[in-house]
């Protein structure tokens, strides 16, 4: 498998990469054994890029995660998780932010230099290792925090940041940057400093270019690589245009689905699925350093991959404007 370097950082990342929010229990639950199950393919297949998040479950995709890889050599994989809300014990619930029977932990948002490095510290006890390629600060900005986002900043800029650097100093991190699904808070935090990677989601797809306009340009002239995530815009470029289909984690709109139809044409003529057109637009981006896929089904993760390897066809790069 292909490997692409973060920035001006010493990581390397496999050109796919697994993200593990499934894994903890997101929208339904999992067992232990199907989580090692589809570790275990994402391995077999070459994976070796790995993303989490104490948001996943409330701690337990990091732990499945850190589990599966404890038997690993810690030289052969890279994790990034994130930072920004930080675990406390608490109480066990059976569903919380769309996780089913999540660890029995609380939640506080904290982005500042105490809170991030509590969060990190607390991330590497459930991934069982003593550091972390990548910590991407999760969710900040207003998609996520709406007005409150400004008193997140603040904490951020305040010290959060300053706190990334000194953690990359010291070995404990690798690179550092956003995992977000918004265009706007990359380009607010890239003028306060620089940052390693992005892993933006559902913004650089075969649906959504947003990030084009001005991310793209500037991630370029700093030298900021791009991890894509949500290349199928929470499950439209899958599923078509149905009755159903959800764009941003919500009913698609009529423009969408129009869109979508159009997309799906074109793929046609080019003799693939719509879902397999998005997962090969996202590989074939110049500005993609990894495509991240998730599932909690082996056989999903298998078809995903496969169709990852398939080679792009000729006039791929015509029809969708690559």
């Amino acid at each position: 498998m292909k490997y692409t370097q973060l920035g001006t950082t010493d990581v390397q990342v496999s050109a796919i990469s697994f993200g593990c929010a499934s894994i903890g229990n997101l929208f339904r639950e999992t067992t232990d054994a199907d989580a090692h199950a589809v570790l275990d393919a994402a391995w077999a297949n070459g994976i070796r890029y790995f993303d989490t998040a104490p948001h996943y479950g409330r701690g337990l995709s990091e732990t499945r995660l850190g589990q599966f890889l404890s038997t690993k050599d810690r030289a052969d994989f890279v994790i990034s998780t994130k930072v920004g809300r930080v675990l406390s014990p608490g109480t066990q619930l059976a569903e919380a932010d769309g996780y089913i029977n999540p660890l029995p932990n609380d939640v506080r948002y904290d982005y500042s230099g105490d809170g991030i490095e509590a969060s990190l510290e607390s991330s590497l006890e459930r991934l069982q290792t003593t550091r972390v390629e990548i910590a991407y600060v999760h969710d900040i900005g207003v998609f996520t925090h709406g007005p409150a986002n400004d008193q997140h900043m603040e904490a951020f800029l305040g010290s959060g940041y300053e706190r990334l650097v000194r953690l990359k100093e010291k070995g404990r991190i690798g690179a550092f940057g956003l995992g977000v699904n918004e265009n706007e808070i990359c380009l607010e935090v890239m003028k306060h400093g620089p940052i390693d990677v992005i892993l933006l989601a559902g913004r650089l797809t075969l649906l959504d270019r947003t990030a084009e306009e001005a991310l793209v340009p500037l991630c370029v002239k700093t030298n900021t690589s791009l991890v894509l995530g949500g290349v199928l815009n929470s499950g439209i470029l899958a599923t078509g245009a149905i009755e159903g289909a959800t764009f941003n984690y919500e009913p698609a709109p009529a423009e969408i689905l129009e869109q979508v139809k159009a997309l799906d044409t074109r793929a046609q003529q080019l003799g693939m699925p719509l879902a397999t057109a998005a997962l090969l637009y996202a590989k074939s981006h110049p500005m993609s350093a990894s495509v991240l896929i998730g599932t909690a089904k082996a056989s999903t993760l298998v078809r995903n991959v496969a169709a990852l390897s398939e080679t792009v066809p000729e006039g791929f790069a015509a029809a969708f404007d690559l």
